[in-house]
C-alpha cells in the first residue's frame, strides 16, 4: 500500500510537470504565443479514437500497382475551443507534433536506460550499451549516403540496424544457453568501437549527403510528425509494460544471478526478456530521433538517488522524467538565434552534472 502511494505521488508530480513544460514549451517560438492560447490549442488537438476505416489503396509492388488494405484511426474531438486560426495551425501541426515526440523518445530512453544500469548493476550504463546506438546510426547514415544500395527508409533502415547489432552483441556473449553480464558488457564495446570505424567510413563517402548524415547522428526532433508519434508511442508503451511486468525479477537480479535462482527467477530467459525489449524500445526512439546522448544515463541515475532503486517505482519515475527533460531540453534546443541539435544540448546539460554528482560521489555501485 505504501509504495502504492509512492508510485501514485511521483506519477502525479511528474505528469503535472510534464504538462506544465509542455505547455510553456509551446508558447516558444519564433511566433510567440500566450499561455491561455496555447493551452486551448492544445485541448483541441486531444482526439479520442472513435473506430477505424479499412480500405483498398494502390500501392507500388515489383514496378505495378497492387492495391493495398489500409486501416485509418478515427478520432473524436471532444474540445472546441475558439483560437485563432494561426495559432491553432501553429500549435497543432507544429509545435505539438514535435514536443509528443520528444516525449515519447525520452520516455522509451529513460525506462531503458533505468533497466540497463539495474542489469548491469552500472550506473554508467546506458541504452546504446549494447550497440543499438552505434546499429542505428549504421543503418541511417548507409541509407543517406548510399540510397540506392540501401533502399529501407531511413527510420526503418535504422531500427533494423539496431536491432541487429543488438543481436550480435547477445550471440557474441551467449554461450551454451548462458548469457554472462561482463561477456556482454566487453562485447558491446567491441561491436560498438567497429561499428564506430563502419560509420566513420561511410561518412567519408557520403559526398553531399554528408551534412545531413551528421545531422542525424547529433541527434534532433526537426520536423516532427503525428505519423511518426503514432508508430513510436505504441512501441514505447507496450514495451514499457513488459519492462515493467519485471521489475521485481530485475531487483531480484540485482542481488546477484545465484540468489535469483534460489528464490525461482528464470535468470537466463529473464535476461533475454530485458535485453529485447530494451534494445525494441531503444531502436524505435533512435530511429526516429537520431543518437541523443545522457537522457538514458543521466535521468535513471538520478531518479535512483531520489526514489531508491526498486525499479517497481523507479521505471515509471524515470520514463516520465525522461519524457519532461527531453521535451525541457528541446526547448532550449530551438530557442536560440539558430537551432541546435537537442543531442548537443543534452550532452552539454548532462556531462556536467554527472561530473558534478562525481565530485559529490553521489555515483555508486548498485
Amino acid at each position: 500500500m505504501r509504495l502504492g502511494l509512492r508510485i501514485g505521488g511521483w506519477t502525479v508530480g511528474l505528469m503535472a510537470a510534464l504538462l506544465v513544460v509542455t505547455v510553456v514549451s509551446a508558447a516558444i517560438g519564433p511566433v510567440a504565443l500566450d499561455l491561455p492560447t496555447v493551452a486551448k490549442a492544445s485541448l483541441n488537438a486531444v482526439g479520442i479514437p472513435a473506430g477505424l476505416d479499412v480500405a483498398l489503396r494502390d500501392g507500388s509492388f515489383l514496378g505495378g500497382s497492387l492495391p493495398t488494405p489500409t486501416v485509418d484511426v478515427r478520432y473524436a474531438y471532444p474540445f472546441s475551443f475558439a483560437v485563432p486560426g494561426t495559432a491553432e495551425t501553429i500549435v497543432r501541426d507544429v509545435r505539438l507534433p514535435r514536443i509528443a515526440l520528444g516525449a515519447v523518445v525520452g520516455f522509451a530512453l529513460a525506462s531503458a536506460g533505468a533497466v540497463m544500469q539495474g542489469f548491469f548493476r552500472n550506473p554508467m550504463a546506458d541504452p546504446s550499451i549494447i550497440g543499438v546506438s552505434s546499429g542505428a546510426a549504421v543503418g541511417a547514415v548507409a541509407t543517406i549516403a548510399f540510397p540506392v544500395v540501401f533502399p529501407l527508409g531511413l527510420q526503418a533502415a535504422a531500427f533494423v540496424g539496431a536491432l541487429v547489432a543488438a543481436f550480435v552483441v547477445y550471440a557474441i556473449a551467449t554461450e551454451n544457453g548462458r548469457t554472462s553480464v561482463a561477456t556482454l558488457l566487453l562485447a558491446g564495446v567491441a561491436v560498438q568501437t567497429f561499428l564506430g570505424a563502419v560509420i566513420s567510413y561511410l561518412l567519408l563517402h557520403a559526398g553531399e549527403s554528408l551534412d545531413r548524415a551528421v545531422f542525424w547522428l547529433m541527434g534532433h526532433l526537426h520536423n516532427s510528425s503525428w505519423a511518426e508519434v503514432e508508430v513510436t508511442l505504441p512501441v514505447a508503451v507496450v514495451t514499457f509494460v513488459g519492462l515493467l511486468a519485471y521489475a521485481r525479477d530485475l531487483n531480484v537480479l540485482m542481488l546477484g544471478e545465484e540468489d535469483a535462482r534460489t528464490v525461482g527467477i528464470a535468470v537466463e530467459r529473464t535476461k533475454r526478456i530485458l535485453l529485447a525489449l530494451s534494445s525494441v524500445v531503444t531502436a524505435a526512439a533512435v530511429a526516429v530521433a537520431g543518437v541523443i546522448g545522457f537522457v538514458g544515463l543521466i535521468v535513471p541515475h538520478v531518479m535512483r538517488l531520489l526514489v531508491g532503486p526498486d525499479h517497481r517505482i523507479l521505471l515509471p519515475t524515470s520514463a516520465l522524467a525522461g519524457a519532461t527533460f527531453l521535451v525541457a531540453t528541446d526547448t532550449v534546443a530551438r530557442s536560440g538565434p539558430a537551432e541546435l541539435p537537442v543531442g548537443i544540448v543534452t550532452a552539454a546539460l548532462g556531462a556536467p552534472f554527472f561530473l558534478y554528482l562525481l565530485r559529490r560521489r553521489e555515483v555508486h555501485e548498485l
